[in-house]
């Protein structure tokens, strides 16, 4: 069987012109499939906590400190002439980022529980409660939305931050255009949960950002609901959505999903599908 459109997969599934009003039911039991008066979404939007929020707070302030003292060595070390290696090497950290933001996608969605130790509701739970409530995240606040996102970049911008303030001037031109790979990949990864957020935002996003998405610069709004037609195993990519449609082509997911359970016994999105269930 070849692959199905955009379009087709699409139909029936989501209302076209705000999918964000549309409610899906489970038509055999007559039970709510999203939104946020969901008994799933209400109970894992309730695992939220004080300690979750120290954590995403400190790590956000972190980060930006670590941001602006690179940014500001790279445009320090700058040189015009290597605008042809800065330039491929930039344009794949987005790539990388986009990639990466599928794999942890992927990873939280279709393996692992609410119950694990410390990444369960750390990590997995806002995985699960987006899925039976996908407006839930755009009623969090910046922090909230990138917090986690944020946290994952700081052991590579901390170890650059070093690299400037140690290594010698000829040591950081001989590794400057990996470090602007690392950077454009760093700033990706921070931003790949806002890019989903304004995926979810259908009214009151400025022009820029719309323009954005409509060029692909970001992930598109009607591109990003593909993945949210159930059982959502397919388009995880929520950085930019560029690696989406070549890695469907090789059925990338499904083969490794394959592999796993053949190996562990265990089905794919298991326990996402016992959140959607609950009532």
């Amino acid at each position: 069987m070849g692959l199905k459109s955009e379009d087709e997969i699409l139909h029936n599934s989501m209302t076209e012109d705000d999918p964000n009003s549309n409610i899906q039911f489970n038509k055999a039991a007559k039970q709510t499939r999203w939104g946020p008066r969901h008994a799933g979404a209400k109970e894992l939007a309730s695992q939220y906590t004080a300690g979750k929020r120290l954590q995403e707070v400190g790590c956000f302030y972190l980060t930006l400190i670590l941001m602006a003292f690179n940014g500001i060595q790279l445009l320090r070390y700058f040189q015009i002439e290597n605008w042809y290696y800065i330039l491929p090497a930039a344009l794949l950290g987005i790539l990388s980022a986009d990639f990466f933001s599928g794999l942890v996608h992927w990873a939280a969605d279709s393996w692992g529980s609410v119950e694990l130790p410390i990444i369960g509701k750390a990590f997995i739970r806002p995985f699960r409660e987006h899925h039976i409530d996908p407006t839930s995240i755009t009623r969090h606040d910046f922090i909230e939305t990138n917090g986690d996102n944020f946290a994952v970049t700081i052991p590579a911008l901390a170890n650059m931050a070093f690299k400037f303030l140690t290594y010698s001037p000829e040591e950081i031109m001989a590794t400057y255009n990996w470090e602007c790979y690392v950077y454009l990949l760093a700033i990706f990864v921070s931003l790949t949960n806002q890019f989903h957020k304004w995926s979810h935002t259908y009214f009151g996003l400025p022009l820029y950002i719309t323009l954005l998405q409509d060029l692909h610069i970001i992930l598109p709004r009607k591109h990003h609901r593909i993945h949210h037609v159930a059982p959502h195993e397919t388009y995880f990519c929520i950085t930019t959505g560029w690696l989406n449609y070549p890695l469907e082509i090789i059925r990338f997911w499904t083969t490794l999903e394959n592999v796993i359970e053949s190996l562990t016994g265990h089905k794919p999105r298991d326990d996402d599908l016992k959140w959607a269930s609950k009532s």
